[in-house]
């Protein structure tokens, strides 16, 4: 095992896995780690780019969550990967179609956009611009209005609006 000088020793401690990993590999389609975002993107049939791994990789590697376009894309500049906003916007509405994500609008043109694509509701905190997911044992629809014969639903979407209380 190769000996590291203490100030190499910080250095490594210092950066973070996922961004060690992207220095050291520079072509993440490539790459060992990456293909499980490659075979994620592969079956959902959209074509493998450096970008859409990349942006992959920064959705999925921090398990489910709750992201708008504007935070991915501050996520990607920090990462060091060259990526424009309108890319990740083009992305995410991508990734949505193909099934990997959930769109959930919560304020005129303001968007997140959900990792976990399964059926759920969420919170949205106003003050704070933060969706949190609703437990499922916790919220319950029990009737739904009759659906016109030439349409189906294709997803209830329920998002509960929250403010702090004065005091």
């Amino acid at each position: 095992m190769v000996e590291l000088t203490p100030v190499v020793q910080e250095k490594l401690e210092s950066i973070d896995r996922e961004r060690a990993l992207a220095l050291i590999l520079p072509h993440p389609e490539r790459s060992r780690p990456f293909n499980a975002y490659r075979e994620l993107l592969r079956r959902a049939g959209l074509r493998l780019t450096r970008q859409r791994v990349m942006l992959g990789r920064l959705l999925y590697s921090k398990g489910n969550r709750h992201v708008t376009a504007e935070a991915l894309h501050h996520e990607a500049v920090n990462a060091k990967i060259p990526v424009s906003l309108a890319t990740v916007y083009n992305t995410l509405h991508q990734f949505t179609e193909a099934g990997l994500l959930r769109e959930i609008g919560v304020a005129g043109s303001k968007a997140f956009f959900d990792t976990n694509s399964k059926d759920h509701y969420h919170f949205f905190i106003e003050d704070e611009e933060l969706l949190i997911d609703i437990p499922n044992e916790d919220m319950k629809v029990d009737y739904l209005p009759e659906v016109p014969l030439a349409f189906e639903i294709a997803c209830i979407q329920i998002v509960v609006r929250l403010r702090r209380k004065n005091g």
